[in-house]
């Protein structure tokens, strides 16, 4: 039997709560970036959690982190449960489609406003609230193409794939 969380009265599953949110994300990221591509795994937190072949940039492992990436351009920025962590993820994203090169992919794996917890006045180490369609609206403002943005999965992540102008 699988187990359960409970907060404010809901339930929900408790893969929730064991971190490394990102191996949800990976196989579908694979199956979009594809084969020998250079890219940056940003706020993997830990090296075995990074996304296969990329680059960590995360503080806790090397001297960059989201708004200090590499002077380098990259085929694909990949990315889980990271931006609500950062006091201005526009700035964020406007960086890393900079790092990117024209046709670069950006993937996020994000966490839905539907589970209570993530919201910032329950979890403080969340810094916003980022409602799958705000997300789009700014991806779609900046000019990003083929936009894809899903409903939640069992972890109450939604994904959001986006590719830079060539």
């Amino acid at each position: 039997m699988y187990e359960l969380i409970s907060f404010n009265g809901k339930h929900y599953p408790a893969l929730q709560a064991e971190g490394f949110a990102a191996q949800f994300a990976i196989p579908f990221a694979l199956k979009i970036i594809g084969p020998n591509k250079t890219g940056f795994d940003i706020g993997c937190n830990n090296e075995t959690w990074k996304f296969p072949g990329a680059m960590a940039i995360d503080p806790v492992l090397n001297e960059y982190d989201a708004y200090n990436l590499p002077k380098i351009r990259v085929d694909y920025i990949f990315s889980s449960h990271c931006l609500e962590h950062l006091p201005d993820w526009v700035g964020a994203l406007d960086i890393w489609h900079e790092a990117l090169h024209g046709g670069g992919v950006l993937f996020l794996y994000l966490p839905h406003p539907v589970q209570e917890y993530w919201l910032p006045h329950n979890n403080r180490k969340h810094r916003s609230v980022l409602f799958p369609d705000m997300i789009a609206k700014y991806l779609h403002d900046r000019g990003w193409q083929d936009i894809f943005v899903t409903g939640y999965d069992l972890n109450c992540s939604y994904y959001v794939i986006a590719r830079k102008q060539t």
